[in-house]
């Protein structure tokens, strides 16, 4: 029996701790270099070179952004078309971890594990490329940037990649790693509403300088400003159902120069956060009709501007299902936790799952026994375990592998 055969045979698993000990030194090698929103060329170089001795791939280079498109042809198609995907930006921090493979580029860390994400895919497209002739259908691979900042997701869904094998995705599943919460190599997710939508309201109250000794004079903005940061947050208690909930954070503000002048204007900024729809366009109007009555009622404008950002990250119920049933069949039953409530964080895969049906699930990389308090993601101390990337891979590569056999 040749050595192909023998692969042929083996299962997802199998060959993600077979190529484990690559998949481990690509992360490595990605999070020795960090890069930054849409253009990361050195990661996308990183990329290519992982992928460039596998024959057969359609690969295809974003136009806009550093991405990296792969569709893998099954043997036994056409078949459906399923989607993988893992982001590969880093974060505006700079790494307080002593590892060998620390961070190179000042004032950069991948302090969200998406080298990982990234390793883990590549891992993914060996392990199918090696049982393609038994795939019945065809497997596209998002490699995407700007996943932390400018939102590549639904750039890339621009520029086609819903649509790479020349039909549409039938279904998408990505995962992410946590640095901590759970023992390493536990995954969890639910079905629903996994991530909230995160949006920011951005207000200048607009008022009239002049001393502080005599605010009689002026139309002092700072105060107004102040009653509208606490009529936002009595909003969401009054006016919003506590089972369907809001979360809204002023983060920023600013006014002034000095303690006894008076500003013409003042400035804060907010995110929101929400995990429906009609929560998310309900806040929205709410928002900026309360802001814009309290400057009214004290004599004041506003300039206020509700601006959408992610949406809401939807687990589809079936897809949900799946996922769950093929960890706990690959890994075992007390590998899975049910997540009881959504993650208030957001993500811009939500844009893909607003397209097409999938699933969204973590895995925890936590490196200490101490999981509940272990620095987490986008800390400058988070530490990912990256012996979990061959089990990353392998459930990848299952969840493709099962689905195309679906149909």
């Amino acid at each position: 029996m040749t050595s192909r055969s023998v692969r042929n045979e083996s299962t997802a698993l199998e060959l993600g701790h077979l190529f484990g000990p690559d998949t481990i030194a690509l992360r490595r090698a990605l999070h020795e270099v960090p890069e930054y929103d849409l253009d990361l060329p050195k990661t996308q170089r990183l990329v290519l070179d992982a992928l460039e001795h596998l024959d057969g791939l359609e690969i295809t280079l974003g136009k806009t952004l550093s991405a990296v498109t792969v569709v893998l042809r099954g043997g036994k198609g056409p078949g459906p078309v399923v989607l993988l995907r893992g982001d590969m930006d880093a974060l505006p921090v700079t790494e307080n971890v002593d590892v060998p493979w620390a961070s190179k580029h000042p004032g950069y860390m991948h302090a969200c594990g998406h080298d990982l994400h990234t390793a883990g895919l590549v891992g993914a497209v060996r392990i199918l490329h090696e049982l393609r002739h038994n795939l019945a259908g065809d497997v596209v691979f998002m490699f995407q940037p700007g996943e932390e900042t400018s939102g590549g997701a639904p750039i890339m869904i621009r520029e086609g990649v819903l649509e790479a094998a020349g039909r549409r995705v039938d279904a998408a599943y990505c995962l992410h790693v946590q640095s901590a919460g759970n023992p390493r190599g536990m995954w969890s997710s639910r079905p629903g509403p996994f991530m909230a939508a995160a949006d920011q309201l951005h207000v200048r109250v607009v008022g009239a300088g002049g001393h502080g000794a005599e605010p009689y004079r002026a139309k002092d903005p700072i105060p107004v400003l102040c009653e509208m940061v606490t009529g936002l947050q009595t909003m969401v208690t009054r006016q919003f159902n506590v089972f369907d909930p809001v979360v809204l954070t002023v983060g920023k503000i600013a006014g002034g120069t000095k303690e006894n002048i008076i500003p013409d204007d003042a400035f804060f900024d907010a995110t929101v956060r929400t995990f429906s729809e009609k929560s998310r366009n309900n806040v929205a109007e709410a928002a900026v009709r309360l802001v814009e009555g309290i400057a009214t009622a004290h004599g004041l404008t506003v300039e206020a501007e509700y601006q959408l950002g992610y949406p809401v990250t939807v687990n589809d119920p079936t897809e949900f299902e799946f996922a769950r049933d093929t960890i706990v069949d690959v890994f075992g039953p007390e590998r899975f936790r049910l997540r009881p409530h959504p993650r208030v964080g957001a993500e811009d895969m939500s844009f893909v799952l607003n397209e097409v049906p999938g699933a969204y699930v973590n895995i925890s990389a936590c490196r200490v026994p101490d999981y509940e308090n272990a620095p987490a993601n986008h800390s400058a101390k988070a530490d990912f375990d990256d012996s979990i990337l061959p089990d990353a891979s392998a459930l990848l590569a299952e969840l493709a592998i099962r689905r195309l056999k679906r149909g």
